[in-house]
């Protein structure tokens, strides 16, 4: 991990950005943390829009963490942002565009194109970028997952034991694959779901949930588009954190 710029914001979190071979990533700790007293770590998704469009929106996810006492840590998704272009998504996302335009179903061949390749080269990249994140001497653990896409957020679940609790955003397409790896998945999760996101199968969303191997599992549904989350569900997901990382 190499860091590339640091500023302190206005209420003291400590904002560095960092590349991990060739991804970027961003990393925000509290002014609290330090060798002597390391803190929990959210790693937060996003959807493939590129750090520097999804930046605010991160920011004040990153803040409301550190105001927590929890790091916060994100990197930039493939084929998006300044990384390379990948023809093969792009072409799957165009032809999702043109099936929603179109008014008719979106076939489960196109959610896999567009879906499936990205989860199987994310998630081994969010595994390298929690290897050098853990080795900092201001980060302790546990950790926790909060965001999108969905099926990164599951497949992360399944296969990274230092995960302890997720909070998840069912705001993506999800392939039927998925389902199955859903079953997998015993960690405590909190999902939140836009009952009128425009991008979203809302019925695979509410059958991903039942899915769900968790034990403690909370379905939070409110109604709204994609980015109308209201402020008292995300004060939930916060203190659904704050039970399972402390």
């Amino acid at each position: 991990m190499h860091f590339t710029s640091e500023q302190r914001l206005d209420d003291g979190v400590l904002e560095r950005g960092f590349t991990l071979g060739e991804i970027p990533g961003i990393l925000w700790t509290p002014a609290s943390a330090s060798a002597s007293a390391p803190v929990p770590l959210i790693l937060l998704g996003h959807p493939p829009l590129g750090l520097d469009r999804m930046y605010p929106r991160l920011v004040a996810r990153a803040r409301h963490a550190a105001a927590d006492g929890f790091a916060a840590a994100t990197i930039e998704l493939p084929g998006s942002g300044d990384r390379p272009r990948w023809a093969a998504v792009d072409q799957a996302r165009a032809d999702l565009r043109r099936a929603m335009e179109a008014g008719g179903p979106v076939g489960e061949e196109i959610v896999d194109r567009l879906v499936l390749p990205l989860v199987d080269k994310a998630v081994p990249e969010w595994q390298a970028a929690l290897d050098a994140l853990l080795a900092l001497p201001e980060i302790g653990g546990p950790v926790g997952y909060s965001g999108g896409v969905i099926s990164i957020g599951t497949r992360l679940a399944v296969v990274e034991p230092r995960i302890s609790a997720a909070v998840l955003f069912a705001g993506s397409r999800v392939p039927r694959a998925m389902f199955e790896e859903a079953r997998q998945v015993t960690i405590p999760l909190h999902v939140l779901l836009q009952w009128d996101d425009e991008g979203n199968d809302r019925q695979a969303a509410l059958d991903l949930f039942d899915a769900f191997g968790s034990k403690e599992k909370t379905l939070h549904a409110n109604m709204g588009g994609h980015t109308g989350v209201p402020q008292f569900a995300g004060d939930a997901a916060a203190r659904f954190f704050t039970r399972h990382l402390r």
